[in-house]
């Protein structure tokens, strides 16, 4: 009977703990008043999950979130975070252990912290990323329970913070399962962790959640201002301050917190050429938010991408978020600007950040340096189209990505899926992301990195009902890679959209220093030639507006197992593992300066 009842206060408690997205997300993280919790947590590697559940798997009421001491010399407490090896946070667990290279399972993770409360103020925890599935305890209550290993959650902690010492105690799971988003089998790194930065963050009672600012598609003196509070209070003024452009307004909210108004202004337009960012201001009930926002207007006509008005080609790559030296999940400035670095090298004005939301260092750092950027959510292959939960997690991470990001001028396609097979129920599933994402964002265009499934001899047909949804047609293709090199040549493709066209992935594997001739796989000479035989053929697509090929650098991948070349790593880099260019890079980097 006790442990009845003990099963049952736990299940209570975890019913009434609250759900990150019970808080929703802050924008502007970055700009707030916030206390960094990254550096050295204390971590147990928990693999049959004994801190959180008993050998009949249910859930225990002696789990490691107790935080538990002896008392007495005989008390039975079999862990000690206090005793336990510290890890870096943030950053992934693989690199950080040996023993945990391939570890696919649950890790705690522990911080203590000091804190003194203030009188009327909100704090909330604010995670940039966990992989994958994450329970966060604060003083041993649960705060909150989060899927996805890509996009930023936040809960409100200040009823559990106490003034003095408090620790924060987090359960990260990163095993696969085939109803998650991505699903059980992909083609990168599992990295497990907290792989991101961990903020508090201290807000008034009432506070700006979000805000947008955008210019008006067609008139590019008009822009669009929009605030949300956190509180559905009405009258509360918030002002909007752009002194570069003489701008300050108040106006107040509505019933709902909300607030909206348009205004006249001749802003220098953002573009990679000139990457003009202007110094706002955001301020309500005592609190002023910092931002650096560029105006730009992303638009399609018939098979062109316009931005600001004209006609752009995307001299493209595609991009994993690895760090630029050997594997690791990449996280700040000095690995965006790397990575960015050499893409900027090539002669890119654009970056798909693939295959699922890149970190928001990587983001500011490329819209900066003006470089326009696809980014993407991890419906990837198979995913599980007819389970309303696996929808309901992709809807959650395309929402957070969009509301983290929606105020940075250099992304211009949201992303919602890549290479999925066809069928009813993924078209059901795509296109309501699709219609999701319009709804949440309409400044911006739609697309996803389509498969070419209709092929006869030397003709490829794009087939897919996902058309009518996007607005610029990306599909991936391999032509020389899976198919003979030699078959480039003779290719022709039909496209029957009227609508732009991207590449969004081609190319095939080299090992940098290993040559032979033009017909040795795994050469540099292969892949160099490949790249030319590939680059000669879709420039002759009609339409084609963009190309990112996969990929800038080697990274990490299961799937690439021992061979002597691959050795877990997808060598389709441009970029060797190390930092060395392969011979392709300058293939590439040639024909982008002739666009």
């Amino acid at each position: 009977m006790k442990k009845i009842t003990a099963f049952i206060s736990l299940a209570l408690l975890c019913l009434s703990a609250k759900a990150a997205t019970d808080v929703p997300l802050v924008g502007n993280v970055l700009n707030r008043q916030t206390t960094s919790l990254n550096g050295d947590w204390h971590y147990i590697i928990d693999v049959q999950e004994e801190g959180y559940y008993d050998y009949r798997m249910n859930p225990t009421r002696w789990g490691f979130f107790q935080n538990a001491k002896p008392r007495k010399p005989e008390d039975l407490i079999e862990y000690d975070f206090d005793a336990a090896p510290t890890m870096k946070i943030p950053g992934d667990w693989n690199t950080q252990n040996d023993r945990l290279f391939f570890y696919e399972g649950t890790v705690w993770f522990e911080r203590e912290f000091d804190y003194t409360k203030k009188e009327g103020k909100r704090t909330l925890l604010y995670f940039g990323a966990v992989n994958y599935d994450s329970h966060v305890y604060v003083n041993t209550k649960h705060v909150c329970h989060h899927i996805g290993g890509f996009t930023p959650f936040n809960t409100d902690i200040t009823d559990e913070l106490k003034d003095g010492k408090n620790v924060v105690i987090i359960k990260v799971d990163n095993k696969r399962h085939a109803e998650d988003v991505p699903t059980q089998i992909f083609d990168w790194w599992n990295y497990g962790g907290i792989t991101r930065d961990v903020l508090l963050v201290e807000l008034n009672s009432s506070y700006v959640e979000n805000y947008k600012l955008a210019l008006d598609k067609q008139d590019f003196k008009i822009i669009h201002f929009s605030a949300k509070l956190n509180k559905g209070t009405a009258g509360e003024q918030v002002t909007l301050r752009i002194p570069e452009l003489k701008i300050d307004k108040s106006a107040a909210t509505d019933a709902q917190g909300n607030v909206a108004f348009d205004l006249k202004a001749k802003p220098e337009l953002w573009s990679p050429d000139n990457p003009k960012l202007y110094k706002v201001t955001i301020s309500q009930g005592g609190e002023t938010i910092e931002d650096e926002i560029g105006f730009r207007s992303v638009t399609t006509e018939g098979k062109k991408i316009l931005l600001n008005g004209k006609p752009i080609y995307l001299k493209g790559v595609s991009m994993h978020e690895e760090k630029a030296n050997g594997g690791g999940r990449a996280n700040g400035q000095d690995d965006a600007r790397q990575l960015i670095g050499w893409a900027k090298e090539l002669g890119c004005n654009f970056i798909r950040f693939a295959h699922y939301p890149h970190n928001e260092h990587a983001i500011r750092e490329a819209e900066r340096m003006g470089v326009l950027l696809w980014s993407e959510i991890p419906c990837y292959w198979t995913i599980a189209w007819t389970n309303p939960g696996t929808l309901e997690n992709a809807k959650n991470q395309l929402r957070d990505m969009i509301m983290r990001d929606q105020n940075r001028a250099n992304i211009i396609i949201w992303s919602i899926a890549n290479e999925t097979p066809h069928s009813k129920e993924r078209d059901t599933f795509l296109s309501t992301l699709a219609n999701y994402a319009r709804s949440l964002d309409n400044t911006r265009l739609i697309s996803m990195a389509m498969e070419v499934t209709g092929q006869s001899n030397y003709v490829n047909r794009l087939n897919d009902n996902m058309n009518q949804y996007v607005d610029i047609v990306s599909f991936n293709q391999y032509i020389g890679w899976y198919r003979d090199v030699n078959d480039a040549p003779k290719m022709k493709w039909e496209i029957p959209y009227d609508k732009p066209v991207i590449i969004s992935e081609f190319g095939g594997g080299a090992k940098y220093g290993y040559h032979g001739s033009k017909n040795q796989r795994w050469t540099e000479e292969f892949q160099e030639n490949l790249y030319i035989e590939n680059l000669a053929m879709i420039e002759k697509i009609d339409g084609l507006a963009g190309t990112t090929p996969w990929i800038l650098k080697d990274f990490r991948s299961p799937r690439r197992v021992l061979n002597g070349i691959q050795d877990y790593y997808n060598r389709k880099g441009l970029v060797s593992d190390k930092g060395e260019k392969k011979k392709a890079f300058f293939i590439l980097k040639e024909w982008y300066s002739k666009r």
